[in-house]
């Protein structure tokens, strides 16, 4: 058999994999261009919608911090501080915080439809499903990041390195949500590229590698004060519960009939040899 018929190793997924054991095709270029674009766009602007009550925000942020203590996880401070004591990584951290959560996850995505497109179609479908809940996230509990208390230093603002997230009176924070901090998608999807790597990644051996990704990424995110630990458990949370979420609708999408076919066809009738 060969290696693209092989089923994906962390997942299971027989996703892109025909009935006969036979690779499936590679989805059309324009169709995921237009889905990811339009995703990306709705993403955007149920971010923003985001109720924006600074107050209730704020309170809930330091609820999250009484409960850490209480669970003594509150290691954000001691990280942040280190982050502003280090000047190199304090601004190392702030672009990396501001530029790889896209830039990586966007090349992951490239990657798997050019070299591996019999996975490129379940974790396309596993990352769209984890945002979709993290939306719900946003919505439901829109919460102040650790640089909006006192006591935590906004390693953007401190360094001036023009972050994307930067806040106070930059332009990019006035039209970016700040309180779309629950839970952490820079964990989420750091995970899902190393789980996406690790999968298709030969030898064995090596892909433990991927995961200091996402690991690097709860550094940063807690150093520069953008988010508490607990966001980045909620990122792995969602990222389960969209996983949990993608198996179901492989399940259950195949039994709803001839209606269904524009949600499990997704090639475009070429094959992967």
């Amino acid at each position: 058999m060969s290696r693209s018929a092989v089923a994906p190793v962390a997942t299971g997924d027989l996703t892109g994999v025909q009935a006969g054991g036979r690779p499936a095709g590679r989805p059309r270029f324009y169709r995921e261009i237009l889905l990811i674009a339009l995703c990306y766009g709705a993403y955007s602007l149920v971010r923003d919608l985001v109720p924006r009550n600074h107050t209730a925000a704020l309170n809930r942020g330091h609820d999250i911090l009484h409960l850490e203590h209480l669970l003594h996880l509150n290691v954000e401070l001691s990280i942040n501080r280190l982050f502003t004591d280090v000047r190199w990584l304090g601004t190392s951290a702030n672009y990396y915080y501001a530029s790889l959560h896209f830039v990586l996850t966007i090349g992951v995505l490239v990657w798997l439809y050019v070299r591996h497109p019999d996975r490129y179609v379940f974790y396309r479908r596993l990352i769209f499903a984890t945002t979709v809940l993290a939306l719900i996230g946003f919505w439901l509990y829109p919460l102040a990041p650790p640089r909006m208390i006192a006591g935590f230093v906004d390693t953007a603002n401190a360094f001036h390195s023009g972050g994307l997230y930067e806040s106070g009176a930059s332009p990019v924070a006035s039209v970016s949500n700040q309180y779309a901090a629950m839970p952490s998608l820079h964990t989420g999807w750091s995970l899902w590229c190393a789980l996406a790597i690790a999968d298709v990644t030969r030898p064995s051996r090596v892909r433990w590698l991927v995961y200091c990704y996402p690991i690097a990424t709860v550094l940063v995110i807690l150093g520069t004060a953008n988010h508490y630990l607990l966001d980045a458990i909620g990122g792995v949370v969602t990222l389960a519960a969209g996983y949990a979420a993608t198996r179901t609708v492989r399940v259950v999408v195949p039994r709803l009939g001839p209606m269904a076919r524009v949600f499990s066809t997704d090639t475009g009738g070429s094959t992967v040899r």
